[in-house]
Parts: C-alpha cells; structure tokens; sequence
C-alpha cells in the first residue's frame, strides 16, 4: 500500500470511527432528544454543529470550484450563504426558539392554525431538502471514488450507511454531537492546504491576504493579475469580471441564496435544541464566527486551485504539457471520469483553451478543484489525506441534518400531527427511524444519478426554499394579521412558480428532452436563471398572500396575541419550551 493511501485510510476511517462512537455514545430515547437533542446544547457547541451543517459539499467542495471557474460571478454563494445566515438568525431563529416547537411546520401549523398550512409546508420542505441532498450524495461520492479508489456508487453506498448508522441511531443528540467532531476535521482539511498553497504562491501564510498579495517569484506581479492573464491568454473570460449574465441576474442569485438559506428548515432547527431565546441567540454569533473560518478563505482557494490548474497543463500558450507526461494526480483523477482528454489534433499535447472545437480538455468537473488542489500544488500525503476526511465530513454532517429535518416532517408532522395524532412517543421515534432509513435510500438513488454538479443542484434547493418557506415564515412573524388561507395561497404560488420555471428551461428531473424553452439565457424571464428565480418567486409568494388576506380576512384575535406573545423581547433570556 503506498503512503498516499495508507495516511488516507487512517484519516478517513479513523474519522468514521470517532463519529460511530459519538453516535452510540450520544444515541437518543425520545423524541426530544431525537428531534431536538433533548434541548439541552450548549451556545458554543450549537455554533459549531451550525457551522458543520452549514458547510456542506457545496461550500466545502463546490463553492471553491465555482469560484475557481466563474472568477468574481461566484462571490454569489459567498454573499448569498453569510448575509442568509445573517437573517436566519436576526429575524427568524430567535422567535421560531421562543414560540419552542420541534420543527418548521408545526410552527406554520401553529402560526396559521391550519392542518392544510403543515401539509404544504412538509411537501415544501421535503422538495427543497431533496433537491439539496442530491450535492452532499455526490460530494460523498466524489471524495470516495478518488481517494479510496472505489467506484463511484460503492462509495456512495459506504457514504449512505454511514450516515444511517449515526442518524438513526442517534438522531438530532447524536448528529449534534457528531457535527462538532465534523467540524473540528474539515475547517482544519481546509485552511491548512489553503495555508501552505497561499505560502507557496505568495510567501503570505495567510490565504485571505495571499489572494491581495504579489507572487513569490519576485516578479512583482500580483496573484490576480496573473490568474486574468493566464485565463484569457487561452481565450477565457478574465477572472475578475462578471461571469453571471449581468448585474440583475447576480442581484437575484444574490437574493434567492440568502433568502432560500434563511428557510432551510435543517439549519432553523438547530435553534431548537438550545435551551433559550438568548442561547439561540447566542449560538447564532458563534456559529458565525465558525462559518466565516471557510467562507473567507474559499475566495483564495478557488484562485489559487484555477491558476494552479492552469499553469500545470498550459504551463505557457503554446508550450503545452505532453499527454504521456502528465502528471500522477492527472492520471487518478482521469480514473474518476471527472477528468477527461481528448487528442482532436493528433499531436499528443494537451490543449486547455476556451475554444469547444480545439479545447481538449474535454471534462473539468468543478467538484474536483478543491479535492485535487492539494496534489496539483505538490503538497505532503498527509494533507491530501486530510482534505479527503474534510470533504466527507463535510457532505456527511449536511445530509445527516436535512436526512432528519425530512424524516421528523414526515414522522413528527404528517403522522403525529396530521394522520394519528393519538400515536404514542415509542411509536413516533419508530416512526421517526424508518422515515430516516427511507429518506436516505431515496437521496441515494438521487446521487446515484445526479443533476449537473454540486452546488448548481444545490442553489436550486436555495431557490425553492426562498420561494416558499421563508416567506411564510416572514409572514407568520411580521404580520400579526395574516391568515392561514393566505399563507398557503403564497406558498402553493411560490414554489408552483419557480419550479414551473425551473422545469420549463432544466426539464424535469433535469432529463434532456423535457423542457420546453432550453436553457439558453435569451429564454430567461428579464435575464434571470432558473438558479436564481427563487428569488422571483418568494415575491409572488408575499404578493399572492397578502391579495388573498384582502379577500378571505385577516386572522383570528388569539392568533394575533400568540404572535405578539413571541415577539416581545421581554423575559426572552429565560424563555423555554414547553
């Protein structure tokens, strides 16, 4: 076994390890501990379980590769992802926390008095959480069909049973606590190659200023300015200018990832398993804190893994590398199949350029940047080895939470709430484990064919979460007046819009065939993408709920006092659920 492999097999499964045995450790006998830990976490460690189930394989894996190909067009998923946490926790989570129910839509049931406004909101919230699962199921199966030198769908199965093992034996206590140890393994898999990337290229230790910084060569030149001229050498866009169909597309995108984020039901939950308003609060400033350790980094990341990537296989325009001297890291990526050559011209060399008629670099899967930057730059076994448990831990921490927010909607809501609401607690986490166990066969098959890369499957998950949940969340706190009709009027038109739009330019399901406009941005409504129309279809949401609020009344007085009760702020330090 060579030493690449070895110090792999011991990173990753000794990570696995440690999550078992935290999982049986912390392994949950009710439904409070299975849905909310019992409600007994701490700040700090609520703020690090946050930040892991933050940091999925879209932001670990994705985000940097999306950054490394669209230049200053991907600073929309940095944007995005933060200024939605940032709502999440100043308008949502601390009065969701107060209020002190399990999840996301026994609040809308509760809010809007209505069996109807659950129902919507489980099918909302299981749709936007599928949509989502399908990146971490392929992040899972990308680290392991590179690094443990498996087949794809072998390492995606070995990916699903881990997360069974530890999701359903422990549910929400058990995540919790693995997500902590999760966290602890892919900050430090992704700022340590970004640390010594950054010296190597800069001479700065520091990636966040490295990305500022001039080259090490002594030439003068700084970092960015090199990367725009390697780029557009081979006739791509400079790195630096807007890659993402305009200023209003990118405001849009903007808006559907920050507001989609603040409605992802996975991470509102969270908040309820601290013990009060104030500790919600207060985890929602550690957690931060956590989130921005990656997100500030992943810019230098995406820069340094392009321009590396570049300068490997077009080291000077028309001096290019020789096939049958590519490099070792070339060849193991090739065995994926995320990587792919194709001689067009006969002449043995590797043309990487812009052009689709002579680039022979026929497949340069984005989800690979991070993963191979490592390799690329030449840095020791044992941070590869290290990046490969952060990329796991990463897609491992997210499906676990959405794997449980789905399962807990179905058990939890549809069955306890809706179907037999008589079911005793020994039942409902019967229940609960089985939805679970269903969920994650579901999103396996969803990974085994998945659409398009990462975190392009993931921002459509952002954008129907923006256009349904998040509004009637805003609604049911802001509105004291707004009635439950009108509620699931919005969410119905919301999310029946932007998936309509979605499908009518992807297809359904992404299959080719089935859509009816194509793809092509001269189709797009006011040139908006379908990635980013969630942000469209959260303002059809408001404007339909509050037309029919007009027609059908306004809610009922007790309503309007519940909703008053939760957001006054007095005595909100030593709130606790009931």
């Amino acid at each position: 076994m060579d030493e690449l492999k070895l110090y792999t097999y011991i990173a990753v499964f000794g990570s696995f390890g440690l999550y078992f045995a935290i999982a049986w450790w912390a392994r949950a006998s009710t439904t409070s501990d299975f849905y909310v830990a019992g409600g007994g976490i701490s700040p700090l460690q609520n703020g690090m379980a946050i930040g892991a189930d933050w940091m999925s394989a879209a932001s670990f894996i994705s985000m940097a590769g999306l950054i490394a190909f669209l230049g200053y067009g991907g600073s929309v998923f940095l944007m995005g992802w933060t200024g939605g946490y940032v709502l999440l926790a100043m308008l949502l989570a601390p009065y969701m926390r107060k209020h002190g129910k399990f999840t996301v839509p026994e609040f809308i049931s509760d809010r809007y008095y209505s069996k109807t406004a659950r129902i919507v909101a489980v099918l909302c919230l299981i749709i936007a959480s599928l949509t989502y699962i399908i990146g971490q199921m392929k992040g899972v199966g990308v680290a392991f069909s590179r690094f443990l030198e498996v087949d794809y769908d072998l390492g995606l199965g070995i990916g699903m049973l881990v997360v069974w093992v530890y999701a359903v034996l422990g549910g929400m206590k058990g995540i919790t606590y693995t997500q902590i140890a999760q966290y602890c393994v892919l900050i430090f898999a992704y700022t340590i190659p970004a640390i010594f990337i950054s010296l190597q290229l800069t001479g700065n230790p520091i990636p966040q200023l490295g990305l500022g910084s001039t080259l090490a060569d002594g030439s003068g030149v700084y970092l960015l300015d090199k990367l725009d001229q390697v780029v557009t050498d081979l006739g791509f866009k400079e790195y630096t200018t807007d890659n993402m169909g305009g200023s209003l597309n990118m405001f849009a995108y903007t808006m559907s990832l920050m507001i989609g984020t603040a409605g992802l039901p996975h991470v509102i939950m969270r908040f309820f398993t601290v013990p009060s308003v104030k500790a919600a609060r207060s985890s929602a400033g550690y957690a931060l804190v956590f989130i921005a350790l990656l997100y500030t980094v992943a810019p230098a990341v995406g820069a340094m893994a392009r321009l590396n990537l570049m300068s490997t296989i077009e080291p000077t325009a028309g001096q290019n590398l020789q096939y049958d001297q590519r490099p070792q890291w070339f060849k193991d990526w090739e065995n994926t199949g995320l990587l792919k050559y194709e001689d067009k011209n006969g002449d043995g060399k590797i043309q990487y350029v812009a052009d689709k008629n002579t680039n022979e670099m026929v497949k340069v899967d984005r989800d690979i940047m991070v993963l191979a930057n490592p390799a690329i730059a030449n840095l020791p076994n044992w941070v590869i080895a290290l990046v490969a448990a952060g990329g796991l831990a990463a897609a491992l921490s997210t499906a676990a939470g959405l794997l449980l927010a789905i399962s807990s909607s179905i058990s939890h809501d549809l069955m306890k709430g809706v179907l037999t609401p008589n079911m005793s607690e020994k039942n409902e986490l019967l229940a609960g484990r089985v939805t679970m166990t269903l969920s994650i066969l579901v999103a396996g098959y969803l990974g085994l064919n998945p659409p398009g890369f990462a975190a392009g499957t993931v921002a459509l998950a952002f954008g129907l979460a923006a256009s349904s949940i998040f509004p009637a969340l805003m609604m049911g706190i802001f509105s004291k007046k707004m009635s439950g009709k009108a509620a699931v009027a919005g969410m119905c038109s919301g999310i029946g819009i932007t998936m309509l739009y979605v499908f009518q330019h992807k297809g359904i399901m992404f299959i080719p065939g089935t859509s009816f406009l194509g793809g092509l941005p001269e189709n797009w409504f006011f040139g908006i993408s379908p990635n980013a129309f969630g942000a469209v279809g959260a303002l059809v949401n408001f404007a339909v709920a509050f037309i029919v609020c007009k027609f059908t009344g306004e809610a009922p007085k007790e309503i309007q006092q519940m909703v008053e009760n939760f957001r006054v702020p007095k005595g909100a330090g030593a709130a606790h659920a009931h």
